[in-house]
């Protein structure tokens, strides 16, 4: 059997820790029918709503149809009612009471969160697969000084593990948001029937259970009706965060690698393009498309909640069913490939960290530690010491000259003229040696002392939390396909034992 051979070995994989949501394919509209038949058939036997001899002839129309869909160039139809009649066709009128207490609105329901979930469960897996590429790119130098930007203006010094857990930490948002979200996401509306069940005793949660669902949607009318507006809208607000995530990351590389000198460069390959007559570009083309596909992603996010907003419940708009590119399952997926290309451009990324410390020594946004240092050390007001430092700057600016190069003497000048202003000692309380100390990245980042910040050992512990959470969502995105193949393992065996 076809579902049932399918099965065991997604089973076997799956109990490995391994099971890959597309060696069950197809999991088209058809087999996903076939399967809420199946588990249909089995719990209309179970509750005496059909006597088990009929159950078993029913259960071999179902075989004879899959069998013809599964033919060669076969059409397969994800319309419950052409289905129907294939079934009746096989075995008469009698078949039809395998659709006891069911409607083509909880059967369409149904099989919208069955795929969804599959689709749901491949990008959760992309995202995994993303956060390993960036964490491994922060293992490769944690502590090496980078600048980091405001208001596109170089602000402070920080180090490549910073910088690059910062965007994991809100990758981990992500992934927290998908695990709670799969929750409410896997509730089975099977046997809701229209909206206000039947009179037939429809085991539901019988039903959901051999469909791998966790639970059922417990108000009928919500099941079908209400459930897909704001389910599908939660959908599109994961879309969106990972999109609008990514797109700042794609922001941050873009700007620093349109310098003469990046320090982070884009191996040549799939990911950089040439031009057609300047030899000199390496063009970040895979940036540039990364930045398309989110930019689109977050557009079917909108675009879902726009053909949802003001709709009566009860209208196909916001299910869209009989379209192949319905929502969210297109969200879902295109939210897959974005994780799936930013991942290779991210192992595509080569960093340069002489270089990045040359940017961060070019400027000077290592002069906040300076007023820190005379207030920590000589109990200079900060105000008076950002004044001081302000215009330590415009000197160097002025010179041409690097924050390292500003002599000693004229930084002496400089705060006695401050020092006057605010009518304190004009003397500058830090030797020469204090005075070169403040003004280096390397002095600024290990100074540091917040939670959270560049130092060496709050990176490690960022990078440790953070691969440590990598294992805890590989782990459960394991054991939910493990559990989902034990589901169909007992659909199978459940429908094979109806010959009995």
């Amino acid at each position: 059997m076809r579902a049932h051979f399918l099965s065991v070995i997604a089973g076997i994989i799956g109990l490995m820790g391994l099971f890959d949501a597309s060696l069950a394919a197809p999991r088209d509209r058809f087999y996903w029918l076939s399967q809420i038949n199946r588990a249909s058939a089995v719990m209309v036997v179970e509750r005496g709503i059909v006597p088990k001899p009929l159950g078993a002839k029913i259960s071999d129309a179902i075989n004879r149809v899959d069998a013809a869909g599964d033919a060669p160039g076969a059409a397969r139809s994800g319309d419950y009612l052409k289905v129907e009649q294939d079934l009746m066709a096989v075995g008469g009128p009698d078949i039809s009471r395998l659709h006891s207490g069911r409607s083509r609105q909880d059967i369409g329901s149904t099989t919208q969160r069955l795929i969804t979930r599959d689709d749901f469960l491949t990008a959760f897996e992309k995202l995994i697969a993303m956060r390993e590429a960036l964490l491994a790119l922060a293992a490769q130098a944690p502590d090496a000084i980078i600048p980091a930007y405001t208001w596109g203006v170089q602000a402070q010094p920080i180090t490549l593990g910073h910088y690059l857990t910062g965007y994991a930490a809100a990758l981990d948002r992500q992934a927290t948001r998908m695990r709670e979200a799969y929750t409410r996401l896997n509730q089975s509306p099977l046997g809701a029937a229209a909206l206000g069940t039947s009179s037939f005793p429809v085991d539901r949660l019988r039903l959901a259970d051999l469909l791998g669902f966790d639970g059922a949607v417990e108000n009928s009318l919500d099941a079908n009706q209400i459930s897909p507006i704001d389910g599908g809208a939660e959908l599109a607000g994961l879309a969106t965060s990972g999109a609008l995530t990514l797109g700042a990351l794609i922001a941050d590389v873009t700007a620093q690698y349109a310098q003469t000198e990046p320090w982070i460069l884009l191996a040549e390959g799939e990911e950089t393009g040439t031009s057609s007559i300047m030899p000199q570009k390496r063009n970040p083309s895979g940036l540039v498309r990364l930045r398309a596909e989110a930019s689109n992603l977050i557009g079917e996010a909108t675009t879902f909640a726009l053909i949802a907003h003001n709709v009566e419940p009860g209208m196909s708009d916001y299910k869209d069913f009989g379209n192949p590119k319905e929502y969210p399952n297109i969200m879902l997926r295109d939210m897959a490939a974005l994780f799936a290309h930013a991942e290779a451009v991210i192992r595509s990324m080569r960093f340069r960290p002489e270089r990045a410390l040359d940017e961060v020594n070019s400027d000077y946004s290592t002069t906040t530690e300076l007023a820190d240092t005379l207030q920590r050390e000589a109990d200079v007001p900060f105000r008076i010491g950002h004044h001081f430092a302000s215009e330590l700057v415009n000197y160097g600016r002025g010179h041409r000259l690097r924050a390292s190069e500003i002599p000693y003497p004229e930084a002496q000048r400089i705060y006695a003229e401050v020092a006057a202003t605010a009518k304190v000692d004009g003397k500058l309380p830090l030797t020469e040696a204090q005075f070169r100390r403040s003004l280096t990245a390397e002095n600024m980042v290990t100074a540091s002392k917040g939670l959270g910040g560049p130092q060496p050992l709050e990176v490690a512990r960022m990078l440790a939390g953070a691969k440590d959470r990598l294992v805890a969502d590989r782990a459960w995105l394991d054991a939910v396909r493990a559990k989902l193949a034990a589901a169909a393992r007992r659909l199978d065996e459940a429908f094979m034992a109806l010959h009995g």
